[in-house]
This record gives C-alpha cells, sequence and structure tokens, in this order.
C-alpha cells in the first residue's frame, strides 16, 4: 500500500478518532496521513517477512502455499516478524511451523523488497538440524527441488524468484539458469 491508497483504509485517527489528512510534511517527501486535531502523523511503515532457504535431500525445500495471497503457488518457507521478535528467531519459527524442519540459520542471503510492495523479505541460508518435511501451516505440499527443477512459473513472488536465484547463484555456481 502506498500513500495515495492509504486514505480508503486508514480514515481516523488511533489517537483521537478525528478524520486523517493525507498531507505532505518535508518537501521531497510523500505525504503522510496527518491528525489535524492532535497532529498525530500515521506512518505506513512496511511489514517484515523473514524467510528461509535450506535443502533437504538433496534438493531446495519449497512448500505449495495453502493461503491467499499466491495461494497454490510455491515459496521457500516463511513468514511475517512479530513485535519484539527478532527477525533470524521468526525465520527459525516460520520454517518449523510451515514444513516441521528445525534449521540453524548460516548467513544472510540478501533483503528483498520492490516498488509498490508493503513487504520486506530478509532471507537467509539455513542449514536442516532435525524434523522430516511435511505440510503444516498455511501449506498444501512440501518438497524438495533440484536448482534444475524448480517450478519457476509458479512461484509465488518476485521475492521468491530473486531470492532463488542469488541462492543458487552462490551455493550452485556451474547450474545455469534459463533467463
Amino acid at each position: 500500500m502506498d500513500h495515495r491508497s492509504a486514505p480508503d483504509v486508514y480514515r481516523f485517527c488511533p489517537k483521537c478518532g478525528i478524520g486523517l489528512e493525507s498531507r505532505p510534511l518535508k518537501v521531497g517527501e510523500p505525504s503522510r496521513l496527518v491528525c489535524p486535531g492532535c497532529d498525530f502523523i500515521f506512518y505506513l511503515d512496511p511489514k517484515v517477512a523473514a524467510c528461509t532457504i535450506c535443502m533437504w535431500d538433496g534438493g531446495i525445500v519449497l512448500m505449495k502455499r495453502a493461503i491467499e495471497p499466491q495461494l497454490g503457488k510455491w515459496v521457500f518457507p516463511g513468514g511475517f516478524v512479530d513485535r519484539g521478535e527478532s527477525v533470524p528467531a521468526a525465520a527459525v519459527r516460520e520454517t518449523r511451523e510451515e514444513t516441521n524442519l528445525k534449521v540453524s540459520l548460516t548467513g544472510i542471503l540478501d533483503v528483498y523488497s520492490f516498488p509498490g510492495s508493503e513487504v520486506v523479505v530478509v532471507v537467509y541460508a539455513a542449514e536442516v538440524t532435525g524434523g522430516e518435511p511435511k505440510a503444516c501451516d498455511e501449506c498444501l505440499e512440501v518438497r524438495a527441488f533440484t536448482p534444475e527443477s524448480i517450478p519457476w512459473g509458479e512461484l509465488a513472488f518476485d521475492s521468491t524468484r530473486a531470492a532463488l536465484k542469488d541462492y543458487i547463484h552462490r551455493f550452485f555456481p556451474r547450474v545455469r539458469l534459463a533467463r
């Protein structure tokens, strides 16, 4: 969501209940939602998602989404970070909740954000330390794909495609992906 669509979603001040107005606060910045009654500024901050890419039985673990958005599409395990939770802890928790796999993070792969998206995606490389893959929360199926067999046309998000390409480039440098 951007500031142009925000008035349709957020119309009243959470502090005093007066109607919010969209207006610029500083030159060069986008308009912000401001309360004309108490001057509260309603910042529309992004949501942070924490994810892992890990290997199981010679393949990259992907799960088929059981929820919208992108129901039925493939993605690596991950989800939103809870307020007060560390990003690494959220990545480990989400992986366990969605795939039944216990993981240890080996390093950050990268951080992904795209214009028009309200989500910032932090992706970690991880090593499986326990569990057997099975479909759990928000997941229809869990499978391990070799880098050559990833269903590129059935991936859920831009961040899924970008991170998988980065992971394969870093950990499987001899694999050539179709452009």
